[in-house]
């Protein structure tokens, strides 16, 4: 494999919200093959339960935008993303800077040419740990495989779950069944701009430990 274009690609997909690119659209076709990747993810028995319930209408785009709305208003007042964009502190200055593309995704995400719903088969119901890894742990997995293949093909997406809040109500707007659960809402578009870059995160290495908690290199 080509280590260095398959590193730039997974330290480059970013949840893109401010430079998605709401006049041009998104050809089927790239959809149908990125979705084709992502069901090359693995799931919990090989079960494959997954659906993708993609949304281009413009009405019922804007239907989900609403719910999504609603959601993202509450928590907003609730606090969070807070952050301070005169901070010297770079966590808040970060912390305002999500926050104020995350407003700008809200007001916008109805103008996003194609919504896409990582969905699975089945409810939740079973509080263990285990069975609610198990049962996210059979989704996630392959909606992190389409951010990735369409980043590759110039194509951001954006990771949001505030409509879940909604998600009965989603599911009235798009005929989703009851035994259905929803995981994720990804707004799509190609994105404006060149490129993106790595983003800062904290030093891998001091979150690693070896053999006992606490225990680095």
């Amino acid at each position: 494999m080509d280590l260095a274009t398959t590193d730039h690609l997974l330290t480059t997909t970013r949840s893109v919200r401010k430079r998605l690119d709401f006049t041009r659209p998104v050809e089927p076709e790239i959809i149908e093959r990125c979705l084709e990747i992502a069901t090359q993810a693995p799931s919990g028995s090989n079960r494959q339960g997954w659906h993708f319930m993609v949304v281009t209408d413009a009405e019922k785009r804007m239907a989900v935008a609403e719910h999504y709305r609603k959601s993202f208003a509450a928590y907003i007042r609730g606090g969070g993303p807070a952050g301070s964009g005169g901070s010297d502190d770079p966590r808040l200055a970060r912390a305002a800077q999500v926050r104020n593309s995350a407003m700008y995704l809200a007001d916008h995400m109805h103008e996003a040419p194609v919504l896409i719903i990582p969905c699975i088969e089945g409810r939740p119901t079973n509080p263990a740990p285990s069975a609610q890894a198990g049962f996210y742990g059979s989704i996630l997995p392959a909606a992190w495989s389409l951010m990735l293949a369409l980043r590759a093909r110039g194509i951001g997406s954006a990771w949001t779950t505030l409509h879940l809040v909604y998600e009965q109500e989603v599911a009235e707007v798009l005929g989703i069944p009851a035994n259905i659960t929803q995981a994720a809402l990804l707004p799509v578009a190609y994105y404006t701009g060149e490129d993106f870059q790595p983003a800062y995160r904290v030093p891998a290495r001091t979150l690693t430990y070896w053999e006992r908690w606490g225990a680095t290199r």
